[in-house]
């Protein structure tokens, strides 16, 4: 079971200043006032409150005067009561909020005997408990490579229209025009409505885990293979000392091991050699290790135009046995001209079994085909694996040349570097102890490398286990699940845009949780929100699918709080200078009680299962909009969310 909101409570920055709004549980819920009378501050204040990690509340009277916020969270025989101070000069949010377990119908406690002590993601993980989440759930982020613990701030999406979303064309859901939070929504969405089984979506984190265990491994592997001593590095190193004259130049090209024992020998300095001229082919180190590079280069090169041939030939054979396989069956067809037991002459008919001569020259020719086509299906059949088997090989080659040329670009580096280093030396004695300490420094980071525990290959076991849970998670069906809540949401959607008489409510209409908003699919082509006309149909949109969304959680029991705030809905029909009269005629009013009563409707359907709030410029007289209104702050009456009273100051704007 989940929760709703009790009251919001403000504390002055004086003694004794304590201000709650109180709102009912299971009904529509109207706060109506004048412009900056703190209304929208509502809406914000919780935000803050249920650990947002930003402080949302705008400039103006609510942060001037305000010292901390609460709200008090009731469900069935328990009350949560959370506040957080506002942030210190200097800070940009409070970190830690202060969280009491209440006794129901406990009012606000003075400021003075709150303690704020606990930490935002503690509180964050109270909040979640407390509507309902099951924080053990991990579900998969979308277009990142992460998952998501799904928590009270998830929740939200569907719980907020702030005053520049409920009537957005672009906008669907509570802060998704902000970064990453789009793919978060998507990602969330399975889980708040049902779709996630708790059991397999451990599995599927756990076969994430495995995977990313795999890929690092394979990671640390290839670093091992790349640390050897027959690295590029090493080679390079052992160039220069043959060029300080450390080590006697080979002819041949020395062994892995090889390389390693004559960087030894470099860097014990028991052989010093003078350096001597070489053939001009062996003068430029630099040279030939960059003519070893192009040589790779042309290799790989040719490995991939190979590979590129082989997969074409694959192809042309699949496409020519697909021609062959349905030329023989149209030509088996005729198999059943059958030629004559006695005379092995003419064919029979396959209904009276008479003999047609005629037929003869056909049906051979038609037999003669069939051979043909069954040994050319015969060698394309043998030719494919083996053309699989090639491609596999030069695969493997490329990979192999590829290798080589890294490590002859590694090569280069470190030659070329030691080169720039040489040529700044004034004599050789100077250059062969440059020399021997790059090569010291090689051989130490070397053998803490061999010294370090070694990695152990177990690309075999995670691959089993891979295997096991992708096999596992075969015949998951959240997919599915998703796709029919949704087919049964739209179809509410659709019921209640109906009822507010919006454009294309005579056509199939969805919510498309990849693209976040309502498409209507009509005959001419899908019309997605945006592209529908008039911000009423905006607005009812909005009204409409956060009220389908609240009746599946509520008749599901989604861990989404039973509450819906919106942010001055009558936007739409009035101007946003409008202070209270004149009233609205005509069909603008109408169209402005019809959403109230679809959310009324709504509300009562579901038997004090969801509590809306609407914060407002309009104050309407039909008794649809008066009889929910719980308060009403205008400068007629004095009354607004921070009383006049604790005002020392005049100011000119206060937030909305």
């Amino acid at each position: 079971m989940t929760f709703q909101i009790q009251a919001v409570t403000v504390y002055g920055k004086q003694p004794g200043q304590v201000r709650t709004v109180p709102f009912h549980t299971g009904t529509l819920n109207i706060v109506t006032g004048d412009s900056r009378r703190g209304k929208s501050a509502l809406l914000t204040i919780i935000d803050y409150c249920l650990a947002s990690s930003d402080y949302p509340v705008k400039a103006g009277k609510v942060r001037k005067y305000v010292g901390a916020y609460a709200v008090t969270l009731v469900k069935p025989g328990q009350q949560l009561f959370v506040a957080r101070r506002a942030p210190e000069p200097g800070n940009a949010v409070s970190t830690v909020l202060c969280v009491l377990s209440q006794a129901p119908e406990t009012p606000p406690p003075p400021l003075e005997e709150l303690t704020f002590a606990t930490p935002l993601d503690t509180a964050k993980d109270i909040l979640s408990d407390f509507c309902g989440i099951d924080r053990t759930i991990k579900v998969p982020a979308v277009a990142r490579a992460q998952t998501i613990a799904p928590s009270i701030r998830h929740a939200l999406y569907f719980c907020f229209q702030a005053q520049n979303e409920v009537a957005n064309p672009d906008l669907l859901f509570h802060s998704q025009g902000e970064e990453w939070r789009p793919n978060t929504i998507r990602g969330v969405i399975p889980y708040f409505l049902g779709a996630v089984d708790p059991e397999q979506a451990a599995l599927r984190n756990r076969l994430r885990l495995l995977r990313r265990d795999l890929s690092d491994l394979e990671a640390k592997l290839a670093q091992a293979r790349d640390l050897g001593p027959a690295s590029g590095q090493a080679r390079a190193l052992l160039t220069e000392a043959v060029e300080a004259g450390l080590v006697p130049h080979r002819d041949s090209e020395p062994t892995a091991e090889e390389i390693f024992g004559l960087l030894r020998v470099a860097l014990d300095g028991s052989i010093r050699l003078e350096v001597k001229s070489r053939p001009d082919n062996d003068g430029d180190p630099l040279a030939v290790a960059i003519g070893r590079r192009a040589q790779l280069r042309r290799a790989v090169g040719q490995s991939r135009t190979r590979i590129a041939d082989l997969k074409r030939a694959v192809e042309e054979n699949d496409d020519f046995a697909g021609e062959a396989r349905e030329q023989r069956r149209r030509l088996a067809s005729l198999g059943l001209m059958r030629l004559s037991p006695d005379t092995s002459q003419a064919a029979q008919c396959p209904v009276c079994e008479s003999p047609i001569a005629s037929a003869n020259t056909t049906v051979a020719s038609i037999m003669h085909d069939l051979e043909r086509l069954d040994g050319d299906l015969q060698v394309i059949g043998s030719d494919t694996p083996a053309l699989q088997r090639q491609i596999a090989l030069e695969e493997e080659q490329l990979q192999q040349l590829r290798a080589a040329l890294s490590h002859s670009q590694d090569e280069i580096n470190e030659i070329s570097a030691g080169l720039r280093a040489l040529q700044q030396e004034p004599d050789q004695a100077q250059r062969a102890a440059h020399v021997r300490g790059r090569i010291s420094l090689y051989l130490d980071t070397t053998a803490q490398h061999v010294s370090a525990p070694q990695v152990e290959d177990r690309r075999d076991d995670l691959q089993r286990q891979i295997a096991e849970l992708e096999e596992l998670l075969s015949d998951d069906t959240q997919g599915d699940r998703l796709i029919s809540y949704l087919s049964l949401i739209s179809q509410n959607i659709r019921t209640k845009a109906a009822a507010l008489e919006l454009d294309h409510s005579d056509a199939p209409i969805r919510l498309d949780v990849n693209r976040l908003t309502v498409v209507a699919d009509t005959a001419d082509g899908p019309v997605r929100l945006a592209d529908m006309g008039s911000a009423e149909n905006h607005l009812g949109y909005h009204v409409a699918t956060l009220l389908s969304l609240h009746e599946w959680f509520s008749e599901h029991r989604g861990p989404v709080p039973r509450t819906l705030i919106l942010d001055q809905p009558s936007q739409v029909y009035f101007p946003p200078d409008y202070t209270g009269e004149p009233t609205p005629q005509g069909t603008d009013l109408s169209h402005l009680l019809n959403v109230y009563r679809t959310i009324n409707d709504t509300v009562e359907a579901l038997d004090g299962e969801l509590q809306v709030i609407v914060v407002e410029h309009a104050d309407l007289a039909d008794p649809l909009f008066r009889d929910h209104v719980v308060e009403r702050w205008r400068y007629s009456n004095s009354q607004a969310l921070v009383p006049p009273e604790w005002i020392t100051e005049p100011i000119d704007d206060e937030d909305e």
